[in-house]
């Protein structure tokens, strides 16, 4: 990677974190929800480090309607497993352990398993699949929390919060680029999640 990528792909971290803290400050989560989405699309639009390659006629990411049932604060329990390793491509491996599992899910049929990012400074990471994935969002799964890039709603009275409404498609569903690690079998919802990021791909064909 040249000087002058590395120095974009700082800055595009940067404006994710600092778009996340403007979120958690929101009065109301769907004001919130709304300015993430125009600063993603702008991102997404105009940043040289956006994984979309072709944005002739980029009209902004696709989403399922807000939907304020599937806002959740939960609490956290312990959990035990081993640690694995996954593979991200040109950027080597990344080991995953999981380390909590959310109590609060339960209208979902799951809960969902929180992973430690393990090396050097570490970090949370919450994918999931849902039965929207391979039919109405990324067949891979989505994001909820990955706080080495700052996606972090952040906590409600002590729980954390994950909201559905901000999951997000990883890179790898817009370019061959990437290599994205996705949802372990722990975090594999039977239940249909229709909110988050939508797959630009089908909302594309079906336009």
């Amino acid at each position: 990677m040249s000087e002058s990528s590395d120095l974009e792909l700082w800055d595009w971290r940067r404006r994710i974190a600092a778009l996340y803290n403007t979120v958690r400050r929101a009065d109301r989560a769907e004001a919130g929800w709304r300015m993430w989405r125009t600063e993603r699309d702008r991102l997404f639009r105009e940043h040289p480090q956006s994984p979309i390659e072709d944005r002739s006629g980029f009209g902004g990411l696709p989403f399922f309607d807000y939907d304020p049932a599937l806002r959740f604060s939960v609490e956290l329990r312990a959990a035990k497993g081993p640690a694995f390793t996954v593979s991200v491509g040109g950027d080597g491996a990344m080991r995953l352990r999981p380390f909590a599992v959310t109590e609060g899910l339960s209208s979902l049929g799951a809960e969902l398993t929180l992973f430690w990012v393990e090396g050097y400074g570490g970090g949370v990471f919450l994918p999931f699949t849902d039965a929207t994935s391979g039919r109405e969002s990324y067949g891979g799964g989505r994001y909820l929390l990955d706080t080495i890039k700052g996606a972090d709603l952040g906590e409600d009275g002590g729980r954390t919060v994950l909201d559905f409404n901000f999951a997000y498609n990883p890179s790898c569903s817009y370019s061959d680029r990437y290599v994205c690690p996705l949802a372990p079998r722990e975090n594999r919802l039977t239940a249909r999640i229709a909110a988050g990021e939508r797959s630009l791909q089908q909302a594309r064909a079906a336009a």
